[in-house]
């Protein structure tokens, strides 16, 4: 974390691997290729980059009106889901002798490299450019297995034989990297994986590796799965009239929880005068499918052999994962847009493979398809080991 005076001096210093000023936020594509670049911290500073919003190359201000609008705008570059993993970011207003400005300040990712729009951007000086593959070498080389997050890690005893290395390379390859990097691109298999961190830097498939794309994940992770119970009636030890156990490749594993869903929502229809049909589902599916993921995304892998769970009742719906909140998110600014990422790897595959549009809309998203249907709000479980929620059926 930098203070305003030291802030403040940068914005009268040169533009360098470290400082970005823009006269406005007009040019929005080149402000994210400066946070993806000031993200990988290519130099090794291990200081954030600051991007001034307001100033022009001599750090002197253009006048810019600093607005919530604005500063929202901000904030938004680094959320929408162009830059992967999400940067950690921070979004001000810079008050001086002149006016004030607003900055961004962009931390070094902790696991490089991070990717705008499926392109690796780096700093050279006081310039933003695409990487070359030395450069990808370089930020592969500093991650540090103690130091990452255990998806990150590499999975003991696995290999490429254990990897969907054909849908790798044929269905998401080409939806992670830009065609025209792909065209020009003369690495390897294994480097291809490793500089989206699915292969550790020894070469081995890391743990989000197996879960994304993985033959058999559950062979190396015990917990990764999601057990679903249709339950006729409104307790546990109630009958059991559906059950599934939803496993394997993590696109796949996706596309069963919609079918599984779908399948077990129930549909009042009223019919008005002759012709016209209302159809209204006990729950709509969008927010089942929206918590649904974010189980999946968010839970805890480690140290548990714990699934997901879906229990459905008579009288509702219970979505339960392993591991508490993460991060930055606390109950009391929980599902109000702050999000942060016990499993960036997954979260980037799911956002590459088109099963999350925007990052941090899941809960408001799944609160509004409620409300929209006439559901009661979600009630949610905040617990140290659990993350859980509750749906109670429409009337």
């Amino acid at each position: 974390m930098l203070d305003q005076q030291e802030i403040r001096a940068l914005l009268k210093d040169l533009e360098s691997d470290r400082v970005e000023r823009k006269a406005s936020a007009s040019d929005k594509r080149s402000i994210k290729e400066t946070i993806c670049s000031f993200a990988n911290d290519l130099p090794g500073h291990g200081k954030p980059g600051v991007i001034f919003v307001g100033a022009d190359d001599r750090g002197n201000l253009t006048g810019l009106s600093v607005t919530d609008e604005l500063l929202k705008l901000l904030a938004n570059l680094c959320g929408d889901g162009s830059i992967l993993p999400k940067p950690t970011a921070e979004v001000d207003t810079l008050q001086t002798e002149d006016g004030e400005l607003a900055y961004l300040l962009i931390h070094p990712f902790a696991s490089p490299p991070a990717r705008f729009d499926g392109r690796t951007c780096v700093r050279i000086g006081p310039t933003t450019v695409v990487a070359s593959p030395e450069d990808e070498r370089r930020l592969n080389e500093r991650r540090r297995s103690s130091d990452i997050p255990f998806e990150m890690q590499e999975s003991p005893g696995a290999s490429l034989d254990d990897v969907d290395t054909e849908f790798f390379q044929k269905d998401y390859l080409p939806l992670a990297v830009a065609d025209d990097v792909l065209r020009q691109n003369q690495r390897s298999l294994a480097q291809k994986m490793t500089s989206l961190r699915l292969l550790s830097t020894s070469g081995r498939p890391t743990n989000a590796c197996l879960l994304v794309m993985g033959r058999d994940p559950l062979r190396f992770i015990p917990g990764a799965y999601i057990q679903f119970l249709r339950i006729d009636g409104s307790k546990l030890t109630d009958p059991i009239k559906d059950e599934k156990l939803i496993s394997g490749r993590l696109d796949e594993v996706m596309r069963e929880i919609d079918v599984v869903l779908r399948l077990n929502i129930s549909t009042a229809v009223r019919i008005e005068g002759t012709t016209t049909e209302h159809r209204t589902p006990d729950y709509p599916l969008e927010a089942l499918r929206q918590l649904a993921r974010n189980a999946v995304m968010h839970r805890s892998y480690e140290a548990t052999n714990a699934p997901a769970r879906i229990y459905w009742f008579s009288d509702r719906v219970e979505i339960i994962n392993p591991g508490g909140l993460f991060g930055q998110v606390k109950k009391e600014n929980f599902g109000k847009g702050i999000t942060d990422y016990r499993n960036p790897v997954v979260a980037e595959a799911m956002k590459t493979l088109g099963f999350v549009q925007r990052f941090g809309m899941g809960i408001p998203l799944a609160r509004k398809a409620l409300q929209e249907n006439g559901n009661p709000e979600p009630v949610f479980a905040f617990e140290p080991v659990y993350f859980g929620v509750t749906l109670r059926s429409r009337e």
